[in-house]
């Protein structure tokens, strides 16, 4: 679980457990304020759909609400602190009806299929700490009364349909530590006056249609750790007060029109960062080098930018680094030497992203590559000036050719070129070729050979010598894209016509006995 849903789910349990610990005066009896709030539950639930499951069939006229799927007492008997139908797949409008449940500290109807608009009665609920409607498909505007929750922690309306404008009156709520708006359809300016909420930790404003600039004054937020505005039509520069929020930890302004030099020292302002995301802007100037002595840092994204210069030194300082994009920007280097910076991220082992491509690098790629983290999935090095991944010389559409090959060895033997078992100058290429082709089933992936054996029995039109035949052509085919010299490899229109002829053999024996059947 992630840390924003993870104290979502903290602040909620405490606001119900302390709701369970008081003591709540007043003159009405008991019994007739849980009646109240009992047809308050009734009117809520009229305007659900709940078949074909039914998840709130506990709700029963004739017992107490108490004892219903989801509603959770302050004291038994007494009345209802809390309402979670998170998950339920149910569906509907929300009722008005929800703004008489007077005693509500916690309103938790997230991950659901609930349509229609958000009542102005939710302004009704003035002790409500957790207001989560996250992941339905919720329409209309933000009710600007929801600011009269004063005892909000979380309002969390992340998902939905919701459009219009942020509502200045959010900035009532003093209190509120976790706000999340993203992935709506919500229009025009963040309003500045959002940096009153000096209590704030998560921010979530991103996958909107907000525009203007970033306001300086959200750099008042002294607590925040999360700011997400990503995905926006938000233009102009970052304010440099933002490059100052010491406590941010999460910083992601990508897929915007934002531009101007990032400081040279945002990993000197901004120490605790663990996701640096600046992805798809303008940016201009060069990676700043202070990142990479972040120690804790897990994401840097900086790809479809502006950016110029080298890789700065330190990857090797960054042992939690997870994913590093720089893609798509105007990155050099030069000499032979000028990819040795992928050298220090060997040390980064939990990196499973790592993407240059785009660039103007140049330079051979070290043996190290082999050495990097075993939970690379992604790795992208294309559109440089890199010398040929075998044995060097001028970049051609050969590299792509040799990248076809090595894919076509990685699907058919299940092994990636950074596999633990490629040590001492063994590649997967070399492992491929010593096997080749007499004992080519030796290297082919196991899980492959049992589909062929499946095949083998439950079709007879193809025998097992033809299945060989077409595995060892495919093979072939795959050390011929991967010959040391660009020269000696193999064009793909022959690739192509090779990879016919597997596919006419498999096929066309098995069309032609239905025929004849």
């Amino acid at each position: 679980m992630d840390l924003p849903h993870l104290l979502i789910l903290q602040v909620a349990i405490l606001a119900v457990f302390v709701s369970c610990k008081g003591i709540f005066p007043g003159a009405e009896s008991v019994t007739l304020s849980l009646v109240t709030d009992k047809e308050a539950l009734i009117s809520f639930k009229s305007l659900l759909s709940l078949e074909p499951t039914n998840p709130l069939s506990s709700w029963d006229q004739n017992s107490s609400p108490c004892n219903w799927t989801g509603v959770i007492c302050n004291k038994p008997g007494e009345r209802v602190v809390g309402l979670d139908l998170s998950g339920l797949g149910i569906m509907g409008s929300i009722s008005p009806h929800v703004g008489n449940l007077s005693f509500l500290r916690s309103l938790q109807l997230q991950d659901n299929q609930l349509t229609g608009m958000l009542p102005d009665q939710l302004g009704n609920l003035f002790r409500l700490k957790v207001l989560n409607m996250s992941s339905n498909r919720i329409e209309g505007a933000i009710p600007p009364n929801i600011s009269l929750c004063k005892e909000l922690l979380v309002l969390d309306m992340m998902q939905n349909e919701i459009s219009g404008g942020i509502p200045e009156e959010l900035s009532h709520l003093t209190k509120l530590q976790v706000l999340h708006l993203g992935k709506n359809h919500l229009s025009g300016a963040i309003p500045p006056s959002i940096a009153n909420i000096s209590s704030l930790i998560h921010l979530n404003l991103g996958t909107n249609h907000l525009g203007g600039m970033i306001p300086s004054d959200l750099a008042r937020l002294r607590n925040l750790k999360q700011l997400d505005l990503t995905i926006n039509n938000i233009s102009g520069t970052v304010p440099p007060s933002i490059y100052n929020m010491s406590s941010l930890a999460y910083l992601a302004l990508a897929s915007n029109n934002l531009w101007g030099n990032l400081p040279g020292d945002v990993g000197v302002t901004l120490p605790n960062l663990l996701s640096f995301n600046f992805c798809f802007n303008k940016f201009t100037g060069t990676i700043p080098g202070s990142l990479h002595n972040l120690t804790n840092i897990q994401i840097i994204r900086m790809a479809h930018n502006l950016l110029h210069g080298t890789v700065p030194p330190g990857l090797g300082n960054l042992p939690d680094l997870q994913m590093y994009n720089i893609g798509f920007n105007y990155i050099t280097s030069s000499g032979d030497s000028g990819l040795n910076f992928l050298t220090s991220l060997t040390n980064s082992t939990r990196l499973n992203f790592l993407a240059i491509d785009g660039n103007l690098l140049e330079g051979v790629i070290p043996e190290s590559i082999g050495n990097l983290s075993k939970r690379l999935t992604h790795l992208y090095m294309g559109g440089n000036r890199i010398d040929e991944y075998g044995m060097g010389g001028r970049p051609s559409t050969a590299g792509d050719v040799y990248s076809y090959g090595i894919m076509l060895l990685e699907l058919f033997t299940g092994k990636k070129p950074t596999n633990e078992s490629f040590m001492g100058g063994l590649s997967l290429k070399k492992w491929v070729q010593m096997a080749f082709p007499a004992n080519v089933e030796q290297v082919l992936d196991p899980e492959l050979l049992s589909l062929t054996d499946e095949l083998s029995q439950d079709d007879q039109f193809v025998s097992p010598e033809t299945q060989s035949d077409c595995l060892i052509t495919i093979i072939g085919v795959g050390l011929s894209c991967t010959a040391d010299s660009p020269g000696e490899r193999i064009s793909m229109s022959d690739v192509l016509h090779k990879l016919k002829s597997v596919r006419d053999a498999l096929i066309q024996p098995t069309l032609l006995k239905r025929v004849k059947n």
